[in-house]
């Protein structure tokens, strides 16, 4: 697949803090959260202008799935932009809750997993084409999504372990909650590859790869390579490309252990019989990787970039220097500074002070949490930059379909009309016969919707009326918050 489209769905833990006050249930919290969205768009549930879907999942998780991306620069771009729109709707509740006597604060995490053992996830979504056969690419894919956390975890602070082992730093927060390698549950299970097959898309041509293993990340270069790495690995498997039999003889151990390894050297048991540690493992596909570059020439601008982190982060792991990458990946620019926090005040893993640090990594609100204030001391590298993130919170990317259910949106709400929107269709709700389908997902044109638009331009009156909110069209912004 030349170009491919890419998403990503991120769950946010809620957290209230109310000390001298009332406490509020996370479902009570949730509802003022999504207040303005029902009062916008009659739901809790709703596609954006940007083309972005945002809705509140199960367990009261706000819950933000950017619209369909086909570079990684733009899903970058989209999926931090989710991030400023969930802090205006944190900011406008908090607003809200003052007015009702409530003096506590909303504090909104993209991490993967609170202190009662709880976990959410961060999904990736990647278009693939039809013939590509699913068994052979989850039998090449599992291995590298298990051991992807050495180049892409977020990072955690162990305190406790199962088996009462010592309190120590992990790559990942994701992996001690993963139930099953494949399953066609997302909650219930947690897999490591979600099997439902729902393309968004022409079902003929298009599957999508649903990937529910990975942590939510707050370094935009750590995405860079979590999303590079993955999409080069998914090109070898549909060019064919010999990847080597690695499947793992226990998959859910497996991804343990790589997550509490520091040092990547553990050897993993596989059903060959042989044994590979993760750094072995994540080492081969960078090999084939570099060679399949080679062969095949870049296909986008960022591949130097991906190939070249993703070499170093594996070369730190090896040496236990992470100097090279503590300023773009998670894992690392978290490990840095929770390593010298707890030099300077005399704290081993096991202090809740860092455990509390480390939550305070993922807090989104500008200026408060950990990563944001890092990233304002210029301590983290950066991908893309803020006017682009802070462009694409109401503009949607113009390379896919979604430009289309951008326009769509805004057109409609200017003209006050109410309408029905998914990811595959445009429909105002008074002209069911004229609905645009969008199954091609990288169309980013139609005549139809032309059509529609202009017809409802001409409409008398449209832009006076906003029958969805009652107010006037032209008096609110043309994203829900």
């Amino acid at each position: 697949m030349d170009r491919r489209i890419m998403g990503v769905e991120t769950e946010f833990g809620v957290h209230y803090s109310h000390p001298g006050s009332r406490p509020l249930t996370p479902e009570e919290v949730a509802r003022y959260l999504f207040r303005p969205v029902v009062e916008w768009g009659r739901s809790s549930n709703v596609f954006i202008t940007n083309g972005s879907r945002l809705y509140l999942d199960v367990g009261s998780h706000p819950e933000y799935a950017t619209a369909e991306c086909s570079t990684i620069e733009e899903l970058v771009t989209m999926d931090k932009a989710g991030e400023l729109v969930l802090q205006e709707l944190v900011d406008q509740a908090s607003e809200r809750m003052a007015a009702d006597g409530f003096s506590g604060t909303i504090y909104l995490y993209k991490n993967n997993g609170d202190s009662a053992g709880n976990s959410y996830g961060s999904h990736e979504n990647y278009l693939l084409n039809r013939r590509t056969e699913f068994r052979r690419l989850s039998e090449a894919l599992i291995p590298f999504l298990i051991t992807r956390q050495l180049i892409a975890g977020a990072g955690k602070v162990c305190t406790e372990t199962p088996d009462g082992g010592a309190a120590h730093f992990a790559f990942s927060q994701r992996a001690d909650h993963v139930m099953e390698s494949i399953s066609s549950a997302t909650t219930r299970s947690r897999p490591i590859i979600n099997t439902r097959d729902e393309p968004h898309a022409d079902a003929a041509e298009y599957r999508r790869l649903h990937v529910i293993v990975g942590d939510s990340n707050m370094s935009e270069t750590t995405q860079l390579v979590r999303f590079g790495a993955t999409d080069l690995m998914l090109r070898m498997i549909e060019a064919g490309t010999p990847l080597g039999d690695h499947q793992l003889m226990d998959p859910l151990r497996a991804i343990r252990e790589v997550s509490h390894d520091p040092t990547g050297t553990v050897g993993l048991q596989l059903r060959s019989g042989q044994r590979r540690s993760a750094l072995q493992l994540q080492r081969h596909y960078l090999e084939q990787a570099t060679a399949f570059v080679s062969r095949n020439g870049a296909h986008h601008d960022q591949l130097e970039k991906v190939l070249d982190l993703w070499e170093r982060a594996l070369d730190a792991v090896e040496s236990g220097d992470y100097s090279t990458i503590d300023t773009e990946i998670d894992w690392a620019i978290k490990r840095r500074f929770l390593s010298r926090y707890a030099e300077r005040h005399g704290l081993d893993w096991g202090s809740a002070r860092l455990a509390q640090l480390d939550l305070s990594y993922h807090d989104i609100t500008p200026g408060r949490g950990l990563f944001s204030l890092l990233q304002s001391r210029g301590a983290t590298a950066r991908l893309v930059d803020d006017r682009s993130i802070e462009h694409a919170v109401e503009n949607p990317p113009t390379t896919t379909r979604a430009a289309m259910r951008g326009r769509f949106i805004t057109a409609a709400r200017q003209a006050g009309q109410t309408y029905s929107v998914d990811w595959t269709h445009l429909k105002l709700n008074d002209r069911p016969l004229q609905t645009v389908s969008t199954k091609d997902p990288f169309q980013t044109r139609s005549e139809r919707l032309d059509d529609l638009l202009n017809s409802l331009a001409a409409t008398p009156g449209a832009a006076e009326r906003d029958s969805d909110t009652g107010r006037d069209a032209d008096s609110s912004s043309v994203h829900p918050v």
